[in-house]
């Protein structure tokens, strides 16, 4: 299940205007997750779409939704998301008083559950909370805003955290950044789930998604 490189186009970098071609254009195209990016203006500083959008777009497509939730308080929105179509509900450990709760919650409630981990945060929780995993999520950009450079020494954490993954079926996911120059370098890190945002929708205006989404697995 891990050994496949798949593609998770985030469509905060996406035309808003027609969201929903742009949806069937990915799926098309050969993505494998839909990642949305869940913003509250609080825990970062952008504000983005809630589970109202998510919901309206569950029944466009079978594509997995990876929802990466950057908000305070996650546990209050678990319900919301999961009900509005959430396959993979990712909350960040910065944000959650006691994780190994969150995240098992969210596998009771039948979905998969992820942690994310901002640049600066050390890698050494997850050897607590490893059994409640099914993602692990590696910024490589300060979260908050689409665009942003890839911060080139976190291809060392990337690698570290593929350490403590090791064997176990957990997707190792990384976000921010992500281009056909460092997708290798991340890919033989040990990452098999690469967000993607201006490099599939905004490559030099080019609306191949196909040729993006193929440049980027291979």
């Amino acid at each position: 299940m891990n050994n496949k490189i798949k593609i998770a186009p985030s469509i905060l970098a996406s035309d808003f205007s027609k969201l929903n071609d742009e949806i069937h254009d990915i799926e098309g195209a050969g993505a494998d997750f839909v990642h949305l990016d869940v913003m509250d203006g609080h825990f970062v500083p952008n504000l983005t779409f809630g589970p109202p959008l998510i919901k309206s777009l569950r029944n466009l497509t079978k594509l997995t939704f990876d929802v990466h939730l950057m908000v305070s308080n996650p546990d209050d929105f678990i319900d919301e998301y999961i009900e509005a179509g959430a396959d993979i509900l990712t909350v960040h450990v910065e944000a959650c008083n006691h994780l190994a709760r969150t995240l098992s919650y969210i596998q009771s409630k039948g979905c998969k559950a992820g942690v994310a981990i901002n640049p600066h945060t050390d890698i050494q929780f997850l050897n607590n909370v490893i059994e409640n995993l099914d993602l692990v999520l590696v910024m490589t950009v300060n979260p908050g805003f689409g665009g942003q450079k890839f911060i080139n020494t976190m291809i060392n954490k990337i690698s570290s955290v593929r350490e403590i993954i090791s064997s176990r079926k957990i997707f190792l996911e990384v976000d921010g950044g992500i281009n056909q120059k460092n997708a290798k370098d991340v890919i033989n890190a040990g990452a098999n789930v690469l967000v993607a945002g201006s490099s599939v929708f905004n490559t030099n205006n080019n609306r191949n998604y196909k040729m993006n989404i193929e440049a980027l697995k291979n």
